[in-house]
């Protein structure tokens, strides 16, 4: 079972895919936001695709697909957790999780275009294990209790501008995060119940040829932790997102010419399908 949203950027209807088959949500939710994931809404969307229940939706492929959560009140980004990427970043492994946050309104569909700033030069890829929180964690006394909180997984692109992150950032991550269109989301949230999230394949490539491959057993800070981590610092609210690290195999390292126009990005991982945009100059305002 995973949960999508299609149709027009602000026009999305929920639906869910089973098997080859998709049903229509609207009349159980009007869209996968955090509201629908607190109310206990992905075992009400099992209960119905049990009863038969939902219409289907015949011709669900002429849709754009867009990111599967609305509306994150906060994506919450964890820096270094793979020890390769962190050696080819040219730092040690972190002794507690590095966090950033980047801007709600980076999050698009998982086939849109990822636009360039007009002076990026070092725009960067970055497959990432999406966690999407279902439950209000806050405080939570231990890392076993973190699964309760969790709604499901998807694939997420930390797009990243590397110069503006590390050079113009005066100590701090966001300049080089959250530019419009820098976390591309989906194409499906699949519930908790049904990912073995701690031992997923997962890698990328950049025009056709592979830049990433490893697999999230290899996080330094599993998915459990990290939510109980950040629960002891900040609440995380039904829908939220968080990004849990890339592994090595992106341009920062050396090995691979950084991203320009035109350039095609595909993250996949094991379970959730995958994810593939182009890169275009963003538009400027008009003068």
């Amino acid at each position: 079972m995973e949960l999508m949203r299609l149709g027009q950027p602000g026009q999305e209807r929920p639906v869910v895919r089973d098997g080859e088959r998709v049903y229509e949500l609207s009349s159980l939710t009007a869209d996968i936001d955090g509201a629908f994931l607190a109310a206990d809404g992905i075992a009400r969307v099992r209960a119905a695709l049990a009863e038969g229940a939902l219409p289907e939706l015949a011709d669900w492929r002429s849709f754009r697909v867009g990111a599967p959560i609305a509306r994150p009140s906060a994506v919450i980004c964890i820096g270094m957790n793979y020890a390769a990427h962190a050696a080819e970043s040219g730092s040690l492994p972190p002794e507690q999780p590095v966090v950033f946050l980047k801007t709600p309104n980076t999050v698009v569909g998982p086939f849109d275009d990822v636009f360039l700033p007009p002076t990026a030069q070092t725009v960067d890829w970055e497959v990432e294990l999406a966690v999407v929180i279902g439950q209000r964690a806050r405080y939570l006394a231990s890392p076993a209790e973190a699964r309760a909180h969790i709604a499901g997984f998807t694939i997420s692109n930390d797009v990243s501008e590397r110069d503006f992150q590390l050079e113009q950032s005066g100590g701090q991550w966001s300049k080089g995060k959250c530019s419009e269109t820098f976390n591309p989301l989906g194409p499906a949230l699949v519930p908790t119940a049904e990912v073995d999230y701690q031992n997923l394949r997962l890698g990328s490539r950049v025009n056709g040829e592979t830049r990433q491959d490893s697999t999230t057993a290899d996080m330094i800070f599993p998915v459990d932790g990290l939510v109980y981590h950040l629960s002891q610092y900040l609440v995380l609210e039904p829908g939220d997102v968080i990004n849990t690290g890339t592994p090595k195999g992106v341009a920062l390292s050396g090995n691979f010419p950084y991203l320009g126009d035109g350039d095609e990005m595909t993250m996949w991982i094991e379970g959730l399908g995958e994810q593939t945009q182009r890169l275009r100059p963003a538009v400027l305002p008009a003068a």
